[in-house]
């Protein structure tokens, strides 16, 4: 890889890292090469969400994902859900799970 390339992926990834995050827990069904799974989610921010697995996702691969959001925190009658497509940022190991950092490439919102 080309040093101009790196430094290209190093700050996108600071970029990435850089925005305001927010701990919020939500229910995500999780799509990717190695099946599906069901988790929550860690943390969201305006470029990704951060959720934790049993297996591991290298950094890359795609992902597409679904959060639920309580119709009654948002004041709905019906649930929403934001359907997402995405790919793998970073992973690492917390405590026997594999954290995941997905980038946001499109989403969409759905009513339940």
């Amino acid at each position: 890889m080309s040093e101009a390339m790196a430094n290209t992926g190093s700050r996108h990834y600071t970029d990435l890292q850089s925005a305001a995050r927010f701990p919020i827990k939500l229910p995500v069904a999780v799509k990717s090469l190695g099946g599906e799974s069901h988790t929550e989610t860690t943390n969201i921010s305006a470029n990704g969400v951060l959720f934790q697995l049993d297996s591991e996702m290298p950094v890359g691969s795609p992902v597409n994902f679904t959060i639920s959001l309580p119709g009654g925190v948002l004041g709905s009658k019906a649930d929403v859900q934001i359907d997402c497509r995405g790919r793998v940022a970073r992973n690492f190991e917390d405590e026997g799970r594999r954290g995941v950092a997905v980038v946001i490439d499109e989403y969409r919102f759905e009513r339940g």
